[in-house]
């Protein structure tokens, strides 16, 4: 592998790295500070930390919590390492940094997700593996859905390869 596609994995990595960290510490600062359904502003009622839980996917569909729960995790997991694989073959290729950042936010995103549901259950004791809940909290005024750190990494890289990468998604 050559030196420019070594730093193009790296800084997949790195940026995997740091979105994940936050994402996480964000959430285990909010699932062990406030209560369910509590609410902090933080610019008036237009940008609020409002703690809730997610049983299922985005928006809280296909949150039954049995056997549609434990496929939904068994999917992540494996769309999470069709991601990896995917920046690595990349990473082989003289490939920009563009995409590798888009396609970096996305696995970060996807990624933090996957650790609420796969651990959280049996870390916080209220379900086994595969049945955790994801950890949501930004509420904005005008935007009714609430989100996280990991929402956000997904819809910016999706939204980043769509406007910026569209030449190189035209390829696949």
């Amino acid at each position: 592998m050559t030196d420019t596609k070594r730093k193009g994995l790296t800084g997949s990595f790195i940026i995997i790295f740091i979105v994940l960290l936050l994402d996480q510490v964000l959430k285990i600062w909010v699932k062990t500070h406030m209560d369910l359904y509590e609410e902090i502003p933080l610019l008036g009622n237009l940008f609020k930390l409002h703690y809730i839980e997610n049983d299922g996917m985005a928006f809280g569909l296909l949150g039954d919590g049995g056997i549609v729960k434990t496929l939904l995790s068994v999917f992540r997991i494996i769309a999470v390492i069709a991601l990896f694989y995917v920046l690595f073959r990349l990473s082989k290729k003289d490939t920009k940094f563009g995409v590798m950042f888009g396609l970096s936010l996305i696995t970060a995103g996807a990624l933090g997700n996957i650790i609420d549901c796969v651990f959280y259950g049996k870390v916080f004791h209220y379900a086994g593996w595969l049945h955790g809940r994801v950890v949501d909290m930004f509420s904005i005024s005008f935007f009714p859905p609430v989100f996280n750190l990991a929402d956000s990494a997904i819809t910016i890289g999706v939204f980043y390869m769509i406007l910026f990468q569209w030449k190189w998604l035209k390829t696949l």
